[in-house]
């Protein structure tokens, strides 16, 4: 567990970062243009703490990091569609995690 640390405080960073994307994305004028993001957002938050769990109890690490992996690059490509800042912050941060995960596999 001690060596995924590291990865552990990206996934909650890349989580927290999908909600505030999913949140502040409910908040612009033109939400249906965005209702693919935020979907995609809460999708790739609920993976990332899944996969905390899943990498804190020792279960199925290299299934939950290829699973990670594609949904953090799925919400990249998603956020990275929109001209948000919030959304291009997201995809950053998402497109790092997806990177971080795949780097664990390889591990």
């Amino acid at each position: 567990m001690k060596m995924y640390n590291q990865l552990i405080t990206a996934l909650n960073q890349c989580a927290a970062t999908c909600d505030h994307c999913a949140a502040a994305c409910l908040k612009e004028a033109e939400i249906h243009h965005l209702a693919q993001c935020i979907r995609t957002d809460i999708a790739c938050a609920s993976v990332c703490r899944s996969t905390i769990i899943m990498l804190e109890n020792g279960i199925s690490e290299q299934s939950a990091l290829r699973l990670c992996e594609e949904i953090c690059r799925i919400c990249a490509e998603e956020c990275s569609k929109h001209t948000h800042e919030h959304c291009k912050a997201c995809a950053t941060i998402c497109d790092e995690c997806a990177r971080n995960c795949k780097q664990a596999i390889a591990a």
